[in-house]
């Protein structure tokens, strides 16, 4: 019920300013949203941790805020590192508006990423842009054959999206929007094991697993089924986000594992934390307190 609460809040205006109104709001949102993404970046990839970058914001309303969006994408493929990964919602691309104006603009995206030996990941995204999302990465393979896609495992049809994907770069999450009840998991041990089913497909299957999670549990099982299909620490990856278990994420790349940081950057914040939220209610707890003990 809380997930669905914060989900509903996600898309709220009023909610929205409530949150923003506090005084030190933005304060706690940096632990979570990169202030100065080009220096978080330095920092990450000089401890030996790979980087996805993501422009916050989504839906854009006419062509114009599109090519902006693709702007600020392609500014930011000239700051990543070697190994760097951009994430792209589609929606800020203009798929709201078009179908092949997305297309065109990620393709765009792909091309420029490709020249400097980066890839790009098409972010997840509410249910209903899934059919398109697909679609255009199936369309984008045939000229960028490493461009990645995310698969939510709260979708009950996620485990034949993860089949129909061999070959690819998927990076698995557990899910962070709403769907019809009919057609998603709705417990969080129904979710976790949609999760471990979609491991066993990508981990025995061709392509490169992303396993985006923060669960021991979840990570365990990962590190478990790649050594039972022969898979080296540079066939498949760790995601978590940014301020998220950092001691975790660098124990990882420690061990020698390719750990990549979800890094999120711009003022477009709210909806993200929201959804982050959402994903794990008890860090409503941390968020609260630190309103009310600083503000």
């Amino acid at each position: 019920m809380l997930r669905h609460v914060l989900l509903a809040a996600s898309r709220s205006a009023r909610a929205e300013r409530l949150v923003s109104s506090f005084r030190l709001t933005r304060q706690v949102v940096k632990r979570y949203v990169a202030d100065d993404v080009g220096a978080v970046v330095r920092d990450l990839t000089g401890r030996g941790l790979l980087v996805t970058v993501d422009h916050l914001g989504e839906e854009v309303a006419d062509r114009t805020q599109a090519d902006h969006e693709v702007r600020a994408c392609l500014a930011m493929l000239d700051g990543l590192p070697e190994g760097g990964d951009l994430s792209v919602k589609l929606t800020a691309l203009g798929l709201r508006l078009s179908e092949q104006m997305a297309l065109d603009n990620a393709a765009s995206v792909c091309e420029v990423a490709a020249s400097k030996g980066l890839t790009v990941t098409l972010d997840a995204e509410e249910y209903d842009t899934v059919e398109a999302q697909l679609s255009i990465h199936s369309t984008l393979r045939k000229e960028h054959a490493d461009v990645g896609v995310v698969v939510q495992a709260y979708l009950r049809e996620a485990i034949e999206r993860c089949k129909r994907l061999d070959g690819s770069r998927v990076r698995l999450c557990k899910g962070a929007y709403n769907a019809p009840e009919a057609l998603s998991h709705t417990s969080p041990k129904e979710i976790d094991r949609s999760y471990v089913r979609c491991l066993k497909v990508l981990m025995e299957g061709t392509g490169y697993p992303m396993v985006a999670t923060h669960d021991p549990r979840l990570i365990e099982i990962a590190s478990a089924l790649a050594v039972l299909h022969g898979r080296d620490s540079t066939a498949f990856e760790y995601q978590m986000l940014y301020g998220v278990r950092p001691a975790e994420q660098e124990r990882l790349a420690g061990l020698g594992s390719r750990m990549r940081v979800y890094v999120p950057y711009g003022d477009d914040w709210y909806a993200y934390l929201m959804r982050r939220l959402a994903e794990r209610p008890a860090n409503l707890a941390f968020f609260v307190r630190s309103l009310l003990s600083r503000g």
